[in-house]
């Protein structure tokens, strides 16, 4: 056993100092923690190391809980799976095809992600927002991403909808919720859904994320909407948790409560996905494994489980910089080395086609400069300007915000993560751009109008943009600075 833990230790040495952020870690195998560990510090202004009683934000590793009060709520009659979100949450557009609860809890609604809107609409994470601010974003996306029941793309927004669900069905908030329903039942004492950013928490760990010049920065958000995230743990508490799966004492509901929340959803196709209520479920070297990670500022969770062989690991950082989940999975690897039924997955390298991207496309001055313009977006409340600079297109909104667009093909342009594509009227002339950024697809923008470059900017815009021969990330950070 030494050996093993031994192992374990060497896979966190880098961050087993008192001067560096770290993990909490519980390996757990037949219902009983095998070793524990925590590594580094929760708090380097005080010294404080971190303990197995450290608190931690474990980010959408919370979905879990969420999409289990859920189905709490429908054993108790109060609301149906298949019952339309609308029904709920009457502010919601009517869309052409309904969304049900079940869509929002297998991330098929299609609905935008509010994340990635947030960010489009330049509205920063550490700002506090009342929930209805939020809930009004949402609210004003009058088309989905996809039909829902069609594909699969993970949102955020689907769980915040589920946890305001569970807050209008229940009269309760989501946090008391669970608190009874779950937390309380299980002894998870130092549990809860944190919808109150000024709320002192003992014992919490702070987040951090590294300097680029060495050392680390408080990396925090003042941002406390629930539901996608924002549960603070311990992995002691998760241990609870954990062994709730194989004897559910939650309810007088027994293990069907745990067999459905490890079901996975369907496609209207019946294609079958990999997630679950909060839980993605898959196959691991032959093995059954549930899992769920979470990625919040400076903190990062893990919770992985093999039922089969009543194995889990937790694992909580406090640094951004740390993995859990590679972590948790190279602990399974060493632990559970001789129960796996298939060999390790091959590390490849990627062809130089998949890593390459495409060429841009050559256009004149002159070709630049007919989509240079300001464009409004009703769904995001935001006007975009397109701006034409030293031969480039670059994008301006709020904040100052910048980014190099390059021309792909022709009436397309490509970001560091955003994608626009540009429309036509009858007389050929630019009417609008659609946007797509990951999570968020099909953003409608219009054009407002057509202006030199010279009058749409800003002195202090232009003073960013005056720097000569910037890259895209160059100038990125150029635009940060000066809004600083």
């Amino acid at each position: 056993m030494k050996i093993m833990t031994d192992q374990v230790d060497a896979l966190f040495a880098e961050w087993d100092k008192p001067d560096s952020p770290g993990c909490a870690l519980a390996i757990i195998q037949d219902s009983e923690i095998i070793y524990q560990r925590s590594y580094g510090c929760a708090d380097l202004e005080h010294d404080i190391p971190i303990t197995p009683m450290s608190v931690f934000d474990i980010a959408s590793t919370s979905k879990q809980f969420t999409a289990t009060c859920i189905a709490i709520l429908a054993r108790q009659g109060k609301l149906s799976l298949d019952d339309e979100a609308e029904k709920h949450i009457p502010e919601l557009p009517g869309y052409a095809h309904p969304i049900t609860i079940r869509h929002l809890i297998h991330h098929t609604s299609g609905i935008r992600d509010y994340l990635t809107l947030m960010e489009l609409a330049g509205m920063r994470y550490e700002n506090e927002y009342p929930d209805e601010e939020v809930l009004d974003l949402i609210c004003r996306q009058k088309e989905l991403n996809f039909e829902p029941g069609e594909e699969y793309l993970y949102s955020n927004t689907g769980y915040l909808l589920l946890g305001e669900i569970v807050k209008r069905v229940s009269g309760k908030t989501l946090r008391t919720f669970a608190d009874e329903g779950i937390f309380a039942p299980l002894g998870m004492k130092k549990t809860h859904f944190h919808d109150d950013f000024t709320e002192i928490v003992k014992d919490r760990a702070v987040g951090y994320s590294a300097k680029e010049d060495g050392g680390f920065r408080i990396d925090m958000s003042i941002f406390d909407v629930v539901g996608d995230g924002c549960v603070y743990t311990t992995v002691e508490d998760l241990y609870l948790w954990d062994q709730n799966f194989y004897h559910n004492s939650l309810g007088n509901y027994g293990h069907d409560l745990i067999a459905e929340i490890s079901t996975p959803g369907r496609l209207n196709n019946g294609e079958k996905l990999n997630y679950a209520f909060g839980l993605v479920v898959e196959k691991y070297r032959g093995l059954d494994l549930l899992s769920h990670g979470g990625d919040w500022a400076g903190y990062r969770s893990e919770l992985i489980r093999f039922p089969g062989q009543k194995f889990s690991v937790i694992c909580l950082a406090n640094l951004g910089e740390i993995n859990p989940t590679r972590l948790a999975k190279q602990i399974a690897e060493i632990y559970l080395e001789k129960e796996f039924t298939e060999p390790a997955a091959e590390k490849r390298e990627p062809d130089e086609g998949e890593i390459s991207e495409l060429p841009a496309m050559d256009i004149s001055a002159d070709q630049l400069q007919e989509y240079a313009g300001e464009y409004d977006c009703e769904e995001l409340g935001v006007p975009y300007k397109l701006v034409f600079e030293e031969g480039r297109l670059i994008l301006v909104y709020k904040d100052f915000r910048g980014e190099i667009l390059k021309p792909m093909m022709k009436d397309s342009f490509k970001g560091a993560e955003i994608t626009l594509r540009f429309t036509r009227d009858n007389q050929n002339q630019i009417s609008g751009f659609q946007l797509d950024a990951g999570r968020v697809k099909n953003l409608q923008f219009v054009s407002s109008h057509s202006v030199p470059f010279q009058t749409i900017l800003e002195p202090s815009e232009k003073s960013i943009l005056a720097n000569k021969g910037l890259s895209g990330e160059e100038f990125w950070k150029a635009v940060e600075q000066d809004s600083e």
